[in-house]
């Protein structure tokens, strides 16, 4: 295996670990990375979707604890059953509406325009949630929530479709704007990743096997630990960070961020595959 290729396989994997679940859209940073470092085929598109996982063990190792007590409970606890159905019905309108419309978004939208344009007006709207009056809080806890409150969550993550949104940017900015607390939204942000990322791995592995060979183990395997290493840094940092502070600084980062795209578009710097 060329060195230099598993080099870019890190490379991407430490993008992916710490841009996932951040409010700045992993895909864009994907897509911007892959075309700066000629890592932008076919065989790289499948990579970027299943070096997903490796973030989402990062998930599962800090979430540990909660997750265990939840599956064990699930017999006697109706609070634990109303999570794991809530993560359930939260994850079904990204299946369906993936399914029926994924190949179209992947077609037409993966273009710097839109990665642009969904960077610039996600960062507004980080602002704008950003700004409600303090009363408009009604679920503090994830285990708060209500099966509704999962649905309208699973279908506001649907627009993370559109490359440049962020899935968990529309589901913890989307779950804020709510009624769900930032800690809240945060927490159901991240069980919610489990079972869309894994799913979304699994499948692209699965319909582009073809493109596969065992040769491409080492490549994937990097992508995969670093995308874990860096993900569990991010993960836990974020944690600590939402305790403490707003999204503010990344909705000022993702509209700088959409200008870079822009302005590397226009001039032809980067090379964008559609």
């Amino acid at each position: 295996m060329d060195i230099v290729l598993l080099v870019k396989a890190a490379i991407m994997g430490i993008v992916e670990g710490l841009t996932e679940f951040l409010p700045i859209s992993s895909t864009g940073h994907l897509i911007l990375a892959g075309s700066l470092l000629g890592f932008d085929d076919d065989k790289a598109k499948v990579f970027d979707i299943a070096i997903q996982t490796g973030a989402i063990f990062a998930v599962i190792l800090v979430y540990w604890q909660k997750i265990h007590s939840t599956v064990v409970a699930l017999p006697r606890q109706p609070k634990a059953r109303r999570l794991a159905l809530n993560v359930l019905i939260g994850f079904l309108p990204a299946v369906v509406l993936g399914l029926l419309f994924g190949k179209a978004i992947k077609e037409h939208l993966f273009t710097p325009v839109v990665v642009a344009s969904t960077f610039i007006i996600g960062g507004f709207i980080i602002l704008w949630a950003e700004k409600r009056p303090p009363g408009s809080v009604r679920v503090e806890n994830v285990d708060d929530m209500t099966p509704w409150d999962a649905l309208k969550v699973g279908l506001v993550q649907c627009f993370a479709m559109v490359p440049g949104t962020s899935r968990s940017g529309a589901t913890i900015i989307g779950g804020m704007l709510l009624g769900l607390s930032r800690q809240a939204a945060t927490d159901f942000s991240f069980f919610l990743a489990i079972p869309t990322l894994i799913g979304a791995g699994v499948y692209s592995l699965y319909k582009e096997r073809a493109l596969l060979s065992v040769a491409d183990l080492p490549m994937f395997t990097v992508g995969l630990v670093f995308s874990f290493l860096s993900a569990w840094l991010c993960v836990r940092w974020l944690l600590r960070y939402i305790s403490t502070h707003n999204f503010i600084p990344f909705a000022w980062y993702r509209i700088a961020f959409g200008i870079v795209v822009l302005a590397t578009a226009w001039t032809g710097v980067v090379v964008w595959a559609d």
